[in-house]
């Protein structure tokens, strides 16, 4: 096991949380996922990395898989500055992750905090939710709350919006 995902299931032992884990061949999206045939998969949820047009604000939005996204609209709610997805290099600067793996657990890479998770509600709705553990070669089940746990004893700035 490699040690960035090693880190994802480090910070959930170290929590006594409980979660499942499904391997299956790399996926690089949402679409990806839906073609394989993995159990839970409808569990799966969308991350997506932006960034507001000065570069000085860095956001990871979850939010269930079949939502569509305006950048506009989640500016408003976050009362920040034009926002637009974030560079491949940047997700490597902040997240040590690459394009397609982008996952929630990326921020336990983020060492200064740097960026902010913004929650879609909804997913708190959830028994449960897929999100990758750093590699998009496999997929983590676990409570949304226990996901949020984690983030917020990590340290970085949580907000939920309605997408």
């Amino acid at each position: 096991m490699n040690s960035i995902r090693k880190k994802v299931f480090d910070a959930m032992e170290s929590m006594n949380i409980s979660y499942d884990v499904i391997e299956h061949p790399a996926v690089y999206t949402i679409e990806e996922m839906d073609k394989l045939s993995v159990e839970s998969k409808n569990e799966v949820v969308k991350n997506l990395f932006v960034r507001d047009d000065k570069k000085k604000r860095y956001f990871l939005i979850v939010l269930q898989k079949n939502k569509r996204v305006d950048l506009k609209e989640i500016r408003r709610e976050l009362n920040c500055r034009p926002l637009s997805f974030a560079s491949e290099e940047d997700l490597g600067k902040y997240m040590k992750l690459s394009k397609g793996s982008v996952t929630p657990f990326g921020i336990l890479n983020d060492s200064d905090c740097k960026v902010e998770v913004v929650l879609d509600k909804d997913i708190l709705l959830f028994e449960r939710i897929g999100v990758h553990p750093n590699d998009n070669t496999a997929t983590v089940l676990i409570c949304p709350q226990d996901l949020e746990s984690i983030m917020k004893n990590h340290g970085n700035n949580i907000s939920y919006i309605e997408v």
